[in-house]
């Protein structure tokens, strides 16, 4: 391989990329909108969630809950009547309906156990979920709270204190923006390089190569390299004024680890995305191959879900997969502030799948061009 060859083909292949509008705002869009609207569009999994209670005990302690609901979690109550419940539940005016029933002061201090009665829209999936779960803890807080003031209380033996690490604020948005980034540089990875190889097919200028005095390692080093060192600027940039400069969102790691790391994910993603591009014969059927790939490397990958949840031979497969690996040092690195040492193994990782994509790709390229000779 001759380094000259390469890096010419490279200058060519920045040259093609800046007359092509469209990918030039799909690479603008993806590194600065979709980084901000998915950090700013994720809110609480409750957030404003409609509740109305009806209240036939009329005591200081059904008051006390009643008062204790408020946003942003949920709006305030409505107090309604037991006919209403119901047709209001049954129109979606309320997400929540609680019941006090009478008598519910005087049960909870004589030390009986009453019951309160919580109707919920399951229909609303997160806030159901989520809602009950807080409700149920409000409850319980403002009766425990009402009965230390009425009744001699022995103190807890154990008191939990918690510590938020890594996200003290619970900010989802912290999660969004950085989870973005990492899935933006996949797709790009794969769109550009297998995008530059069918738009030289379509236009014919394969056949130029062929007749030129380069080899397909060359041809194809230069298409990696080019897209790769695109994405690797766009992250870069994407990350130190869209993410720390617009959105605030700390990061606690070196962004030069999480680059160098990036690198090598970009090494793997983008000779797949050349691999895609021999199979697929024009951009609407590479458009479909993309979508078969990129979502199971996505969602697979640990970034939405977490992987330990996953069934076994899910994880087992997807230690294969690129995606895997980036996640998980890009989370170690930008989260928790790790250091080379605990992320070695994924970039060892991370070489060994680029370097054997490479050569399956390379393999495939080569004979897609002895096929066009």
């Amino acid at each position: 391989m001759r380094a000259a060859n390469v890096l010419h083909l490279g200058v060519k292949e920045l040259r093609s990329l800046s007359r092509d509008p469209i990918m030039i705002v799909l690479i603008v869009f993806a590194f600065t909108f979709a980084i901000y609207s998915a950090a700013t569009a994720m809110p609480e999994t409750l957030h404003k969630a409609p509740i109305a209670i009806v209240d036939e005990d009329r005591s200081q302690l059904s008051t006390r809950i009643i008062d204790a609901f408020e946003p942003p979690f949920l709006l305030p109550p409505s107090v309604i009547t037991h006919t209403q419940m119901d047709a209001r539940m049954d129109a979606g005016l309320d997400t929540f309906a609680l019941s006090i029933p009478a008598g519910f002061e005087r049960d909870v201090l004589a030390g009986r156990e009453p019951a309160l009665q919580l109707n919920v829209d399951a229909t609303r999936m997160s806030q159901a979920f989520t809602g009950s779960s807080y409700i149920q803890s409000i409850v319980a807080g403002e009766v425990n709270a009402f009965v230390r003031r009425h009744q001699e209380t022995a103190a807890p033996v154990v008191d939990l204190a918690l510590r938020m690490r890594f996200n003290p604020e619970l900010n989802k948005s912290w999660f969004g923006a950085v989870m973005e980034v990492i899935n933006n540089i996949t797709m790009l990875a794969i769109v550009l390089t297998g995008a530059a190889l069918i738009r030289e097919r379509e236009h014919g200028t394969v056949e130029h190569l062929m007749v030129m005095p380069v080899t397909p390692f060359e041809i194809m080093s230069s298409k990696v390299l080019a897209m790769a060192l695109v994405v690797l600027v766009a992250a870069g940039l994407s990350l130190a004024l869209v993410v720390e400069g617009l959105l605030m969102v700390p990061i606690e790691g070196s962004i030069a680890l999480f680059l160098a790391g990036t690198a090598l994910h970009l090494f793997a993603t983008t000779s797949m995305g050349i691999f895609l591009a021999t199979i697929a014969r024009s951009m609407p059927q590479f458009g479909l191959l993309l979508m078969l790939v990129l979502m199971p490397l996505q969602i697979l990958s640990g970034g939405m879900t977490p992987r330990e949840s996953m069934p076994d031979i899910v994880q087992w497969i997807m230690q294969a997969a690129p995606t895997t690996h980036f996640v998980s040092l890009a989370q170690a690195i930008l989260y928790r502030g790790a250091g080379l040492t605990v992320v070695w193994p994924d970039f060892a990782a991370l070489a060994v799948i680029g370097a054997a994509l490479f050569a399956l790709s390379l393999a495939r390229f080569r004979k897609t061009l002895g096929a066009m000779a």
